[in-house]
């Protein structure tokens, strides 16, 4: 279920062409299991695998979040997906089970086996039971995703304007960003997957976020329970930093190029923020049980004195670099705040969320200075970047809007593109906003001229073009 947004047509005008007959239903299998099932044991790692890429706190397909017990019975546009005690009442099952249609997973997704469905089934039939005691998060079995995954989660752009870095699956790949020309990937010399053999990627798992270095020097890029450091002149893995409890879908330098700030932490457990040396990768500090949720933005101030986080629990807060110590909440958000930025001048902050709102923050008064809302019918606005030292920011959407709004007036000053039908989870811009990339699901990366709102090119994955060498650093 983690290739979303892919849209089927039927050919009815190609009558030669065969439609591929919907899939038989799945066998329950009988289950020697006498014992009263877990949630956390045995339920958890197989929604998580088969289900959560498609239901989870930032992609609610059906308006069904499956990324915690609670939200699982709680539901989605057609009710509870449960009925405790009655798996054949369940639409869980019936779905799971491909008795009826939407098929979970869709067909072209990897379907539960049946013993998992067995397994979900009786666990419902034992009464659908929440965790008991404290959650123990289950070992998870870290897989490379498939082929046909390769959201742009992560985009930055080289403080020269040379390069466009882009994720895209598990892989992240370079750009000329004049001319959209492949240059090279970022590749971990020694991953290998469960068989043992090779992967060219830069990380395992999805990569969620990407940061340059002030300097242009470094890349970073967070991805499940580690955050890689690469040389951005020759490509070279310099620094591997692990530790994390989840994915780490959040990153900023400092201003001075000297410490790292990560964001992530398990969905609904805890949020997770720590900053690192960007040269030796040893932890500075760690801000614990600093957010309830998840979280999913970090931006250093302009004088670097202060961080700045967001996250699932709605709050935008602020922390004294290095001390870690709470400065001062901002309250204000209905849903998950997804990112947050500082204005040049360090007098102002600006956030945007889930519920399609951004807000800019005072920070000298420590209140809301005014609320931007999108118009209604609209999706979760997922990133949020201030241009240089304009009083600009851009921010891309689930509905494939990518706009720039003056934070001193609230107006939206440019548009770029959109209207189609991508959800974008990605944006960068050079210092001085010339150059604007977005991307999302599709895996397509936009490339815009920040004055006008021009498309220059649309970045697709390495084909058969061959790679060029990147353009000499500008001096």
């Amino acid at each position: 279920m983690r290739s979303r947004y892919l849209f089927c047509t039927v050919a009815l005008l190609l009558p030669a062409v065969a439609v591929a007959a919907d899939p038989q239903p799945i066998a329950v299998v009988a289950l020697n299991r006498k014992d009263a099932l877990s949630y956390n044991k045995d339920i958890e790692p197989i929604l998580n695998t088969k289900c959560s890429g498609c239901h989870n706190n930032l992609k609610k397909e059906g308006k069904l979040d499956m990324s915690a017990y609670e939200l699982l019975i709680k539901g989605g546009s057609r009710g509870s997906p449960i009925v405790p005690a009655n798996s054949a009442g369940s639409l869980l099952i019936k779905l799971c089970g491909r008795t009826e249609k939407p098929f979970m997973p869709p067909k072209r997704e990897e379907p539960l086996t049946p013993e998992e469905l067995a397994l979900v089934k009786l666990w419902i039939d034992q009464g659908a039971k929440a965790p008991s005691g404290p959650h123990e998060r289950p070992k998870v079995i870290v897989s490379a995703p498939p082929a046909s995954v390769q959201p742009v989660r992560g985009i930055a752009i080289s403080p020269d304007k040379t390069i466009v870095a882009a994720s895209r699956g598990n892989q992240i790949h370079l750009y000329n960003a004049a001319t959209g020309a492949y240059v090279r990937d970022l590749v971990d010399p020694g991953l290998k997957g469960s068989d043992g053999k090779p992967i060219p990627a830069a990380h395992l798992t999805l990569v969620e976020a990407l940061a340059y270095s002030p300097d242009g020097k470094t890349i970073a890029s967070g991805a499940y329970q580690e955050v890689i450091l690469w040389d951005a002149a020759t490509g070279a893995l310099r620094k591997r930093i692990t530790g994390f409890a989840d994915r780490v879908g959040a990153l900023d330098f400092s201003n001075n190029g000297k410490l790292l700030a990560t964001g992530g932490g398990a969905p609904t457990e805890d949020g997770e923020v720590k900053v690192f040396d960007v040269v030796t990768g040893n932890q500075v500090f760690e801000i614990k049980n600093g957010h309830s949720d998840t979280v999913y933005g970090v931006s250093f101030s302009p004088d670097d004195k202060v961080l700045a986080t967001c996250g699932a629990d709605k709050f935008v807060k602020t922390w004294e670099v290095p001390s870690g110590k709470l400065l001062k909440v901002f309250e204000g958000h209905t849903h998950h705040v997804l990112d947050v930025g500082w204005k040049s001048d360090g007098k102002f902050l600006a956030s945007c969320g889930a519920d399609m709102n951004i807000k800019v923050w005072d920070w000298e008064k420590g209140e809301q200075a005014r609320t931007i809302a999108m118009p209604m019918g609209g999706k979760q606005l997922t990133r949020l970047l201030f241009v240089g030292k304009k009083p600009e920011f851009l921010t891309v959407s689930g509905d494939d809007q990518i706009k720039m709004w003056n934070v001193d007036t609230g107006g939206n000053t440019r548009n770029f593109g959109g209207g189609g039908k991508d959800f974008l989870y990605a944006v960068g811009v050079s210092p001085d906003g010339a150059v604007v990339a977005a991307g999302g699901e599709e895996g397509v990366v936009h490339l815009y001229k920040g004055d006008n709102g021009q498309l220059i090119k649309e970045l697709l994955p390495p084909g058969a073009a061959p790679a060029v060498p990147p353009p000499p650093a500008k001096k």
